[in-house]
């Protein structure tokens, strides 16, 4: 059914209302009255009618019977002192009074819902978000899971590289059963989110899961449970989780899928992916295979902000573990710098940026800047928490260090970037002297990634500071196979170990055998 009043149309099949072309934000109980209101239109509706018909019986207060007819007027520009369009009745009810024009079955029909070749898909990655389903039987937690689903939208959109519906189309599909892979093609999109909220006492669960929207495989699922002690708090929680979560699932699907691209039809974008999982080693041999392909995407798209950070970081990666060759010092700094002119939006290149600046060009202060500027654009990007986390430690801030190796961790515990933040939550340790917790969190480094080389130098030194010395030198061992290059001093040169802390560092991997 269709209704026409005023300049407002409402289409009960696809449950949108919509004034003039806008369509209009209405929430499930809100539209579900509006409805009922304009099919009864020719008599007055008791408040046991709505209760009814709207909540199916379920015990509904007052306030909250009062509040949807005031939400109704509202979304209509109507408002109980002028009444233009729904009218309170004393002690009857209410009424709808506007002038209604219907549209039935055969006119809606001919009207296609959506356009059947669907949207082409944009040159980045793209999601929407789709309205969580409200499990709980309770009305009021549709405003809980609808401001959640906002702000996953909001946080999403920080993500430079990730093309996000806004939540005016994707929230058109609230209380509609959808097929995902419909939802891509109408939308336009490769990904989709969808979940729920079950409330259960003072308890609530919030689930998850991310879907390929191209042939349905679901990427990442999660569950949450929370007390409800504080709804805004647990809101913000799950949504920086949630965000959290979904940029390395997607980063992950998305370097498969140019995989199996042509190479010889592909763009900066697809060029950058290509490069991730080479630069992703840590190492030397993976960095300088990872170079060419982040020259080819900048050659193509010079500003490219993300391209000019993993060029810092594979530059930065040979330099410290590939022959401390000054050009390469020289050009992870201006990568860095271009990262940081180009990417003032993009949180992820911003981290980098100031990861190769705090170890090479030991300017913590503009790190520190570039950390601060990525956190304020996406504290949900464990990014900047796995790669600040270094400078941090190196400068001698340990439990500033520990505390941003940790959050990196929570947000983002099954990334590829773990090891750094573990390894650092193991090398703070160290310098606080708590060396049996720092052996604990090397080893879990090492088991992440066992072929980055510093690890080994993390792990070697609170093995040594405990006198098991065969260990620690095993440890270094294993560093200088992976590193021949590798010397005490020129390492702790290059990535500027501040003072304070120098000699802590360089006697304890001295002790383990590492050379001078």
């Amino acid at each position: 059914m269709l209704y026409h009043f005023e300049d407002f149309a409402l289409d009960q099949d696809r449950r949108e209302l919509r004034r003039g072309s806008e369509l209009l934000r209405v929430e499930p109980q809100v539209f579900d009255l509006l409805c009922y209101l304009l099919g009864n239109r020719d008599r007055v509706v008791s408040k046991d009618d709505i209760v009814e018909t709207v909540w199916q019986g379920r015990i509904v207060s007052d306030a909250t019977l009062s509040s949807r007819i005031n939400a109704v007027r509202s979304a209509l520009n109507d408002n109980g002192d002028e009444q233009r369009l729904i009218r309170t009745i004393m002690r009857k009810g209410i009424r709808f009074v506007g002038t209604v024009r219907e549209e039935h079955g055969a006119q809606t029909a001919a009207v296609p819902e959506k356009p059947p070749q669907g949207l082409s898909l944009p040159d980045r990655p793209s999601i929407a978000v789709l309205p969580f389903d409200n499990m709980s039987g309770d009305p009021e937690q549709d405003y809980f899971a609808d401001g959640m689903v906002e702000d996953i939208i909001t946080g999403l959109s920080r993500i430079k590289w990730l093309f996000v519906i806004a939540r005016n189309s994707s929230f058109t599909y609230k209380g509609r059963a959808v097929d995902v892979t419909q939802v891509g093609r109408d939308l336009g999109v490769r990904y989709v989110l969808e979940g729920s909220v079950r409330k259960v006492g003072s308890r609530v669960r919030i689930t998850g899961q991310l879907i390929d929207a191209e042939d349905g495989t679901h990427l990442w699922a999660e569950r949450y449970d929370r007390d409800l002690t504080d709804i805004f708090a647990v809101q913000d929680e799950i949504t920086i989780s949630v965000v959290a979560a979904i940029e390395p699932n997607v980063r992950r699907a998305e370097i498969e899928r140019v995989k199996r691209k042509r190479p010889d039809n592909v763009d900066a974008y697809d060029l950058l992916l290509r490069a991730m999982p080479q630069v992703y080693t840590f190492m030397p041999e993976g960095a300088a295979g990872g170079l060419p392909l982040l020259e080819r995407a900048l050659a193509i798209e010079p500003g490219y902000a993300l391209a000019h950070g993993f060029a810092s970081w594979a530059h930065q990666t040979i330099f410290v573990r590939g022959g401390m060759h000054p050009e390469n010092r020289k050009k992870s700094i201006q990568h860095a710098l271009a990262a940081i002119e180009h990417g003032q939006s993009d949180a992820m290149a911003l981290a980098l940026a100031g990861f190769s600046i705090g170890l090479l060009a030991h300017d913590r202060r503009l790190a520190d800047e570039a950390f601060e500027r990525a956190l304020a654009l996406s504290a949900s990007c464990a990014f900047v928490y796995s790669f600040g986390c270094v400078p941090v430690a190196y400068s001698g801030d340990t439990t500033r260090a520990i505390a941003w190796g940790e959050h990196a961790m929570r947000l983002s515990p099954l990334d590829a970037m773990s090891c750094i933040p573990q390894g650092i939550i193991g090398f703070g340790n160290f310098l606080l002297g708590r060396y049996e917790e720092a052996i604990m969190a090397g080893r879990r480094a090492v088991q992440l990634n066992p072929g980055f080389s510093i690890l080994h130098g993390w792990l070697a030194a609170p093995l040594a500071k405990l006198g098991r010395l065969d260990e620690a030198k095993a440890a270094g061992e294993r560093l200088l196979a992976l590193d021949p290059t590798f010397t005490i001093g020129r390492w702790s040169a290059a990535v500027g170990i501040a003072p304070p802390i120098f000699d802590s560092v360089t006697s304890a991997m001295r002790l383990s055998g590492l050379p001078e």
